[in-house]
């Protein structure tokens, strides 16, 4: 046992070593756990933002004017007045993502309780903006026409009061969430990449002959090759963490990071294991990478981290479950978002071992066919 152990741990620093030397897996490394990271929370927020909105006032009252002046940063640049002819061409040209129209008479009828209509040409393009800005726009004409109405510098009371407490994520910033789903999705990226390409690696080199004549079973070759790239991703993962989200894009982690790198090694194991299994079955990097848009891919898309699994057909919810990805997801936004500690995740690292280690076994196995027809 002890021998084994030795051998793979030797193993494993010629794979750390490999990998060190490959100068494009290192810089796809460095790249995924860095500056992605910090792109994907930085360019893909879905809140509204220094939107352009343009004002075609037909009305020029005091209301118009206060409504016009609602509109604050950082959600909306400030308003630029147009007329009504000029709305279809700054559309077509997409030089205002809103465009107010605020009819003739407006704040006479809005004090006679007439109900005015007030038009909002919305450019949908971009629907998640559109979606939201359309809302924040409804909400201030509204706000603003009550004011007017009831000639006072708040709005009347409703008659029923929300009280909104948000957890978490007190701003609904999507780049929080982005960060860490950021980092959750390439941890499975660059697992099944790494260990896929140092089976293939040993292959095109002719290193995997050498190996299968020395004294080493399958099992510590391919023992080795999932502890060497996982010690890598690991340490990338808790890199990425620390310097990107912690101290370059300042998003607090309410939960224990070492827990949750604990939990990332547990799902190594099966990231890593389809990595290999992959590799035995790829002649080439090019197959590998079609091998891994067919299985990796889904598996992220599906796993709860772009969409909640609840909004899922039934079906597809129960295959899932199947898939320690999902699992991987549920434990990392309850410990990095909810600060949950192992008296709540303790399901979800279950889970991750037990199909990890299926996956493990049928993986050696898979190895061991592939070298012993080397060997014959």
């Amino acid at each position: 046992m002890r021998r084994a152990l030795a051998n793979i741990f030797w193993l494993a620093t010629k794979e750390v070593r490999s990998f060190l030397h490959d100068f494009a897996l290192l810089g796809l490394m460095i790249y995924s756990f860095s500056l992605a990271i910090y792109a994907q929370s930085q360019s893909t927020s879905q809140e509204l933002r220094n939107a352009a909105i343009a004002i075609v006032d037909e009305d020029r009252s005091a209301l118009s004017r206060g409504i016009a002046q609602a509109f604050l940063p950082p959600y909306f640049k400030a308003p630029v007045h147009v007329t009504a002819s000029e709305v279809d061409r700054l559309l077509d040209t997409a030089r205002y993502t809103f465009v107010l129209d605020i009819p003739p008479h407006f704040a006479r009828d809005v004090l006679a309780r007439r109900t005015p209509a007030v038009q909002v040409n919305v450019d949908a393009t971009a629907a998640m903006q559109a979606g939201v800005g359309a809302g924040y726009i409804q909400q201030i004409v509204t706000d603003e026409a009550a004011r007017y109405a009831a000639r006072v510098d708040a709005a009347p009371s409703d008659p029923v009061g929300l009280a909104v407490h948000i957890a978490y994520n007190p701003n609904v910033l999507t780049s929080w969430f982005n960060s860490i789903m950021g980092i959750v999705n390439n941890v499975t990226m660059l697992a099944i990449i790494l260990a896929g390409a140092a089976v293939i690696r040993e292959r095109e080199h002719g290193t995997m002959d050498h190996l299968l004549m020395m004294p080493l079973t399958p099992f510590q070759i391919a023992m080795a090759k999932i502890a060497g790239n996982g010690a890598v991703i690991t340490v990338a993962t808790w890199l990425s963490l620390t310097i990107v989200v912690r101290l370059l894009l300042r998003i607090p982690i309410s939960g224990s990071v070492p827990l949750f790198i604990v939990g990332v090694m547990l799902y190594l194991f099966f990231s890593t294991s389809i990595g290999i299994f992959l590799g035995t079955v790829a002649r080439s990097m090019p197959q590998l990478g079609l091998l891994y848009i067919l299985v990796a891919v889904p598996m992220m898309l599906l796993s709860g981290g772009n969409t909640p699994l609840e909004s899922m057909p039934l079906p597809l919810q129960y295959i899932m479950q199947a898939s320690p990805s999902t699992h991987f997801v549920s434990f990392a936004q309850a410990i990095l978002f909810r600060g949950a500690g192992i008296g709540v995740v303790w399901p979800q690292f279950a889970a991750v071992v037990a199909v990890a280690v299926v996956f493990l076994a049928l993986a050696l196995l898979r190895f061991r066919r592939v070298t012993a027809a080397s060997i014959g």
